[in-house]
Formats: C-alpha cells, structure tokens, sequence
C-alpha cells in the first residue's frame, strides 16, 4: 500500500499589502484562541474563520488547510524559541558551559511560560510532522547547537560533537515538555532548570576531558 501524500502546509502566498497582512494577524490569532479553546482534535478551519470574523474563502486564499494554519503557529514559536536560544548559544563572550546552563534556565521557563498553548501544538504535530518545511524548521534549529559544540568541544570528533547535540536537544525538548504539562512556581523551574543543567554540563566536561 503506498503512503498518502502529505498535505501542503505552506500558505498558498504572502501578504503583500497592510490589509493583506492584518488579514493574516487576525486569522492567526484567532487561530491561537481555537486552539487553546477547542484543543488540536476540535480545531478546524470553519471555527477559526468564524474566531476571526472572515470567510472561509478568505482564510484559504492564505492557508490550504488547518494543517497549514498549525504549522504556522508551530512556525512562530520555533522562531521565537530558536532566537533566544541561538542568541544565547552564540554569545562567545560567555564561557561554553556558562551559556549552556543560561540556555537551559531559558528554555524550561520559555517552557512552562505557554505550557497550554505547546501541548495543543504536541498534539497536532502529526498533521505536518513530516512534511518538508517541517523538516527543515528543525534543522535550522540544530545549526545554532552544532556551532555551540564546535567552541564546547574543540578536541572531540564530530561524531562525538553531533552525539551531544543531539543527546541534549532530545533531552531538552523531552524533558521540558513534560515538565511543563503541570503548573509549577517559579522556584520549582529553577530547582528543575539548574539541575538538568548541572547534568548537562557534568556531560560536556567529561567529554573536553576525555
């Protein structure tokens, strides 16, 4: 049996004109309001038209399906994410291990900050998981890692360097979403935060060591 194809997800195009891109606003934010609402599984295009106050046929001359709409919300938090993160990795004037556990103190409080809104978008990861765009989303976020593992790990392989990249993204976004699916005080993030990043940090020295 062969795979069904997966569905476009990139908007049918980009808005060009002021009321084109105010358009866009408000069918994303509508869009944020559905979903944190209805939840991934009640999420459809007719209710975020109605949210919004436009047509179904305005929505589409924007975004093809939900999936479309989804991954641009998935999209922007990505952006905001990878930003900071990338800003922080990237700081060359900050120890390699002082910016890995700033990192990890920002990603876990970015974490519970919008806890309700990241599980929706969990939940409806498998409408544009493996979509292409998707795909190379998450790669451009695994470049501003690479570059911090070269200036942490200057004497290992790249085998060993690719290794620990991938050990702490995977650890990071695993951890921190379940982390993150229960309300938690502000001391708790930081009791959390400060040890994942004493053991990611314990990780990465053992391997300059070695």
């Amino acid at each position: 049996m062969s795979e069904r194809p997966t569905p476009p997800i990139s908007q049918r195009k980009q808005p060009r004109q002021a009321r084109s891109t105010e358009l866009v606003a408000v069918i994303l934010e509508a869009a944020t309001q559905v979903l944190a609402k209805e939840g991934a599984q009640r999420f459809t295009t007719a209710r975020v038209a109605e949210k919004a106050g436009v047509s179904i046929g305005s929505l589409y001359q924007y975004f093809p399906n939900k999936a479309a709409i989804l991954f641009r919300l998935q999209s922007e938090e990505w952006r905001q994410t990878s930003g900071l993160l990338t800003r922080i990795l990237a700081d060359s004037t900050v120890p390699p291990l002082v910016r890995l556990r700033r990192l990890v103190h920002a990603f876990i409080a970015s974490e519970c900050e919008e806890a309700a809104m990241r599980v929706a978008l969990d939940d409806a990861a498998p409408l544009y998981r493996n979509a292409p765009e998707a795909h190379e989303a998450r790669a451009r976020g695994q470049e501003s890692f690479q570059a911090f593992m070269h200036d942490a790990l200057p004497h290992a392989t790249e085998a060993g360097r690719q290794l620990a990249s991938e050990l702490v993204i995977s650890t990071l976004s695993s951890v921190g979403k379940r982390f993150s699916e229960v309300p938690r005080t502000q001391q708790d993030i930081e009791t959390y935060a400060e040890g994942m990043a004493d053991m990611f940090c314990a990780y990465l020295g053992a391997l300059g060591a070695s």
